[in-house]
């Protein structure tokens, strides 16, 4: 898979991004919804990659510098046509080795707490997060598990 840094301009990737918000629009309360849309994911402090099995979309994440030691996991999807092909988990190692190589001490997610989001949590387990309690601006809420792991 190609993974690179994107611009969010390309048909593709504003499609997937826009399945994902209507996904979690559907799958939580708007008070319990952090998913950013096209202009929160072109913030300066936001980096977004597309990853890519030839010409296809196959995914993206996006990594927040919440400050110089602390980065946030935002928006990871696997386009439907791939699931369960490991799209996630490479995006997510290749966010990992970008924080590392950023000299973050920390990266922290939030994700729901719902059935649906279970295959994401055993994801972000699988790679040594660990439940905490919220970060940044987040706080308690029933429908949200706050995760992190100290790099």
């Amino acid at each position: 898979m190609d993974i690179k840094i994107d611009d969010l301009t390309g048909s593709e990737v504003i499609a997937l991004i826009g399945e994902h918000l209507q996904n979690m629009a559907a799958l939580s309360p708007p008070e319990s919804t952090h998913a950013l849309n096209l202009d929160k994911l072109k913030k300066p402090e936001i980096t977004f990659w597309s990853g890519w099995e030839q010409d296809e979309l196959a995914g993206c994440g996006a990594i927040k510098e919440l400050n110089s030691q602390h980065g946030e996991i935002k928006s990871m999807r696997t386009s439907s046509s791939h699931l369960r092909k490991g799209v996630a988990r490479r995006i997510l190692e290749h966010i990992i080795e970008e924080a590392k190589r950023r000299g973050y001490q920390r990266l922290s997610l939030e994700t729901g707490s719902m059935d649906a989001f279970e295959p994401a949590r055993q994801l972000y387990e699988s790679f040594g997060f660990q439940y905490c309690k919220p970060f940044s601006d987040y706080i308690e809420d029933p429908n949200s598990v706050f995760m992190t792991k100290e790099l």
